[in-house]
């Protein structure tokens, strides 16, 4: 080979070279734009398919049960709540040891 043919011959090795480097690094990156998207697809089809469990799993409020309780804790009377009972609170254990309004 003459020295033309040589040089032509590393030229268009490197070239090559070059453009296969290029068009790996470009199909990694399709790879990779192609992995996000069905991973983001997948999770909106999750996020779908859960939601549709829900929906069909959806549950209904017991509206006897809650009624007879608010029949039951009428019973208790008007000062009657879950902390104090029927009875209400002793006004004496609000007090603070002081006579006045505010408080000197």
């Amino acid at each position: 080979m003459s020295g033309v043919a040589l040089a032509v011959a590393a030229t268009a090795a490197v070239v090559g070279t070059g453009y296969s480097i290029y068009a790996g690094e470009k199909a990694a990156d399709e790879q990779e734009k192609s992995q996000k998207i069905a991973k983001s697809n997948a999770l909106k089809q999750e996020k779908l398919q859960d939601e549709a469990t829900n929906r069909a799993n959806q549950k209904s409020p017991n509206v006897n049960a809650i009624m007879a309780a608010a029949q039951q804790a009428a019973k208790g009377g008007v000062g009657g709540t879950m902390l104090t009972g029927p009875q209400g609170i002793d006004p004496s254990a609000l007090q603070l040891g002081k006579t006045s309004l505010l408080g000197s």
